[in-house]
């Protein structure tokens, strides 16, 4: 999929999004003007010091993932976007353009499990929310039908309603937290990378991974990663090759 030069000034205008802290944020307002001048590597250079400095956002990862793209490093690009999705689910510029960049880079994405494609019209976030109140809830009804003397069935009803949604909810933020998109997922950012069979250079190919494709990553053994890979395929790659996507 090429890109018009109208969409990359639609989609990839940095100075849109406001500072982590403030609209008069120096650095950030810095990298902003580093990027509308088309001084990529020094704008890439300024937002990840406002990351070092713990100054998170999902604007400042999409402002980032923007330097990248325009570096033409896809792969830290589309590992900054799925960040700031990670932050902002529903980030739109991010969503938009983190499929720009895999159809630039070819990326090969993780298929997410059956419970997950059910599971994914919600955060994990809301889930916990969601398992917080019906925990309450439930603890209260629990508390009034042992303290109260009349036991109504809505009471008992109720708890019973309230036991499982947190049910639901626990198992939700389980299938999501260990899914192709949860704690374990990584972005490959090196070129040329081979998945292989074995922790050596000279194994045997077990897929080639263009930048920016996904893996879950599953152990480690010195510097190697052992991942999940697209494909429903399995292999070792060098860690210096992938970052994992939360932080």
């Amino acid at each position: 999929m090429k890109i018009t030069a109208s969409l990359i000034a639609l989609l990839f205008c940095a100075l849109a999004t406001p500072s982590v802290s403030a609209q008069g944020d120096a650095e950030f307002a810095k990298a902003n003007q580093e990027f509308a001048q088309s001084h990529f590597k020094q704008a890439i250079s300024d937002y990840e010091a406002l990351i070092r400095d713990g100054q998170w956002s999902a604007n400042v990862f999409y402002d980032l993932g923007n330097a990248y793209f325009r570096a033409s490093d896809f792969g830290r690009a589309i590992l900054n976007y799925a960040r700031a999705r990670a932050l902002e689910p529903h980030h739109p510029e991010a969503t938009a353009n983190l499929q720009i960049a895999r159809d630039e880079a070819h990326a090969l994405e993780l298929q997410p499990s059956w419970p997950e494609r059910h599971l994914q019209f919600a955060s994990v976030n809301q889930y916990s929310v969601t398992a917080a109140v019906a925990f309450w809830v439930a603890a209260f009804c629990l508390a009034a039908l042992i303290f109260t003397p009349r036991r109504s069935a809505a009471m008992k009803s109720l708890l019973v309603v309230m036991l499982l949604v947190f049910a639901g909810a626990m198992f939700a933020i389980w299938q999501l937290e260990r899914g192709s998109k949860g704690d374990a997922l990584a972005i490959v950012t090196g070129k040329d990378v081979q998945a292989r069979l074995a922790t050596a250079d000279t194994a045997n190919a077990v897929l080639a991974l263009p930048p920016g494709s996904e893996i879950k990553v599953l152990s480690t053994r010195g510097d190697w990663i052992y991942a999940a890979l697209p494909n429903n395929l399995r292999g070792w790659i060098p860690a210096k090759n992938a970052e994992q996507v939360r932080l």
